[in-house]
């Protein structure tokens, strides 16, 4: 009878764009608990009939208080993707087996809308055209934004000035990933070529080491968040991915590569958190976690070593860069894990891909969807995703300081509500760089100097507040935003 309680938090879910008009952010908070308090009380074993009763009574108390619901029938249809991006990611480890008529048997799958890449950007487009003269706020997201980084122009957003914590335990090694939890202010992780993984805690003060992973022989190149934050995975030159549960620390299990090869990027899909590795042998492999086995059709090869791996938003399209100079974008299937190749853009033959981040819109101005790329170029590179398959158009470049350290870059976080918007870089200058991508001069927004080595990665917390970014001597500086 679970599915009577997956009814209740469809309804719920469907009544939420009216919960807190005033701060739309807690919306995804509350339904996150209202999910889990449902999953818990569902195993009390309620007699059938009370729940269907406790069903139909919160539909009617929630149609008394904001009106009947506008599509009534398709409230099954919605539980499922809502429960299933509640659920915690190791209730879904199992979710992607190799047999997808056994995935289909456990009703796991998310359905994901075909429409092009063309559709989306026009989408975006009315949603801003429709509104009032004088609105600047393209979507409902958007308004999230803004309460969350309240009433500031682009400038006073992005002035960070100060240093709130240095974390320096990897010094001497390289740290060459740094990343905040999903939707959290203050967990953090950063990965070091010394083989291990720290889970730092910046609240209550002072900021703290909470617990290192160890288990690699060799350096952790990458890691990944799960979508809940309840574990981690890590590729490791030492030829394999390791899952980690982030509440205690334990290891929950090896996977050594199929190539025996040096494991340098990974993601989760986003939909059903399997895991993409891409490998020293010119692979991409989807890898199903649960498992530790390669998802059936889920291989494919690259041109060079890959070193950069972006899903975009629905998980349906997966860009890898590799070390000579390529992008490759994958149509992947939700229903088995399949990979298809489909296009291919060389960005500078010979100079590798060392990130890729993805971004279904940017800001009221630039509402193509869009990707970020790092090349040793000495140039940060935005691009336009031009149709469905991936195809990608040069938007504009930035001046950085990269040829041969493997720096990153990201898209802020939060959907710019002002005229612009803002990306961020490490660059081998030592310095962290914010760039407006729609300003025409003068695109540098602001600039943080206090690392001794090039700096290699960075990462914003959910409500920017705070900045990390990491360098090749193994420091980690925590950079808090200015208070207007």
């Amino acid at each position: 009878m679970a599915a009577v309680w997956q009814q209740v938090l469809a309804v719920d879910a469907r009544y939420n764009a009216y919960r807190t008009p005033t701060f739309p952010q807690f919306r995804t908070q509350y339904i996150r608990r209202r999910s889990q308090l449902l999953r818990e009380n569902a195993k009390a074993g309620h007699p059938p009939a009370l729940r269907r009763q406790y069903l139909r009574l919160r539909g009617q108390l929630l149609g008394q208080r904001y009106g009947p619901l506008s599509e009534p029938g398709s409230a099954r249809a919605y539980s499922n993707s809502i429960v299933r991006s509640s659920r915690t990611t190791l209730d879904r480890m199992e979710d992607f087996e190799d047999d997808p008529r056994a995935l289909g048997a456990r009703g796991h799958r998310r359905s994901v809308s075909r429409g092009s890449y063309q559709l989306q950007a026009q989408m975006n487009r009315a949603v801003y055209e429709d509104r009032p003269p004088g609105s600047v706020v393209p979507t409902s997201a958007a308004e999230a934004s803004r309460a969350m980084a309240g009433d500031t122009s682009l400038s006073e957003n992005y002035a960070f000035a100060g240093m709130y914590h240095v974390f320096d335990q990897h010094v001497d090694e390289a740290v060459p990933r740094v990343r905040f939890a999903n939707d959290d202010r203050h967990r953090l992780a950063c990965c070091s070529l010394d083989g291990s993984i720290s889970l730092c805690q910046l609240v209550p003060a002072p900021p703290t080491v909470l617990r290192v992973l160890r288990g690699h022989t060799r350096g952790v190149s990458d890691f990944a968040w799960s979508l809940s934050n309840d574990i981690l995975v890590s590729t490791s030159l030492d030829a394999t991915m390791r899952i980690w549960a982030s509440e205690d620390g334990r290891c929950i299990r090896e996977i050594p590569d199929p190539d025996s090869a040096e494991l340098l990027c990974c993601t989760f899909q986003p939909v059903n958190n399997n895991l993409t590795v891409g490998n020293a042998k010119h692979n991409v492999h989807v890898m199903n976690i649960s498992t530790g086995k390669k998802v059936k059709g889920g291989s494919s090869k690259l041109t060079g070593r890959v070193l950069a791996l972006s899903f975009d938003a629905p998980g349906r399209l997966l860009w890898a860069g590799d070390d000579r100079g390529s992008v490759f974008s994958f149509l992947f299937d939700m229903a088995t894990g399949k990979l298809t190749k489909a296009k291919r853009l060389v960005v500078h033959e010979g100079s590798p891909v060392t990130s890729i981040s993805a971004r279904s819109w940017v800001s009221r101005e630039a509402r193509d969807p869009s990707l970020l790329i790092n090349a040793c170029l000495n140039k940060l590179l935005l691009y336009r995703v031009v149709d469905n398959e991936g195809t990608l158009q040069l938007k504009r470049s930035f001046p950085i300081e990269q040829s041969s350290h493997p720096v990153r870059s990201i898209f802020c976080p939060l959907m710019s509500f002002r005229q612009g918007a803002c990306v961020v870089t490490g660059s081998e200058d030592m310095c962290v760089h914010f760039f407006d991508v729609e300003r025409a001069a003068k695109a540098a927004v602001n600039k943080l100097q206090g690392h001794s080595a090039p700096v290699l990665d960075v990462s914003f917390n959910c409500d920017e507040s705070l900045l990390a970014s990491s360098d090749a001597s193994g420091m980690v500086i925590v950079w808090r935003r200015e208070q207007k």
